[in-house]
């Protein structure tokens, strides 16, 4: 299947989607999660995580060439080990989810998350709890949302947020968290659940110019907020795209 061969509906669902997937990966970070029920509106939900994975491999590129002189590498290291066995957990029973009652209870995620930012926002809490526990939940979360529904988004927020990075640091940081644990995925879509295909990829790189597009408008927005309200416009459009999902 070619862009050329959709529905005109599935056309513009996809299209919308490529956009989004371009913002969210410089920077404005709901746009993302406003995709996922775009896709999975046009393509079903398991199929719409295989269509998803490979353009948010290419927005990842073009995040990760503009900020990757920003990542925190401490943090990093800290996750990817529990990141990969979230991404395999998720693998093994996404057989087994449905699709309308997965999307809820993600809903449920997002706002209690949100609601934990809140708490360290007033709280004035300057960095994230010292503890394994802690980290290797977020990490187990994180591969495990962003395998089975490419929802990782509000956990990482939660994550780093609660890191107090700065806000090129914090776009630099997500941005080499989510291409090295797309990549790693990539595999168990192809041979775990066949939802990644030739045809499927050429479809994915139809898209690429709205991607390109997407991500230039996300920097041009990020670039023109403050630092200060950087943090508050993050759980905006976070909270935006949880009711999204919920509904």
């Amino acid at each position: 299947m070619t862009i050329f061969d959709l529905p005109a509906s599935a056309w513009l669902l996809l299209t919308s989607a490529a956009f989004l997937i371009g913002m969210a990966k410089t920077g404005v970070h709901g746009a993302g999660m406003a995709a996922v029920p775009l896709l999975a509106l046009a393509f079903g939900g398991k199929a719409s995580s295989g269509i998803a994975l490979p353009m948010l491999i290419m927005a990842d590129i073009f995040a990760v060439a503009y900020y990757h002189r920003h990542a925190n590498w401490g943090l990093l290291l800290k996750l990817f080990p529990w990141a990969a066995g979230g991404v395999i957990i998720g693998t093994a029973m996404g057989t087994f989810i449905d699709d309308q009652q997965f999307r809820f209870l993600m809903g449920i995620i997002i706002f209690i998350s949100l609601g934990i930012m809140l708490w360290m926002e007033r709280g004035n809490k300057e960095r994230v709890p010292n503890s394994l526990a802690f980290t290797a939940s977020m990490g187990l979360l994180g591969g495990f949302t962003t395998m089975v529904g490419n929802l990782a988004g509000p956990v990482m927020a939660l994550y780093l947020l609660s890191s107090r990075l700065p806000k090129n640091e914090y776009i630099g940081t997500a941005a080499w968290f989510f291409m090295v644990v797309n990549v790693f995925k990539v595999p168990f879509h192809i041979w775990g659940w066949h939802t990644i295909t030739t045809e499927s990829f050429l479809l994915n790189l139809s898209t690429l110019p709205l991607i390109a597009v997407g991500a230039l408008c996300g920097i041009w927005i990020v670039k023109r907020i403050a630092e200060r309200f950087y943090r508050i416009f993050v759980i905006a459009t976070t909270a935006v795209a949880a009711v999204l999902m919920v509904l």
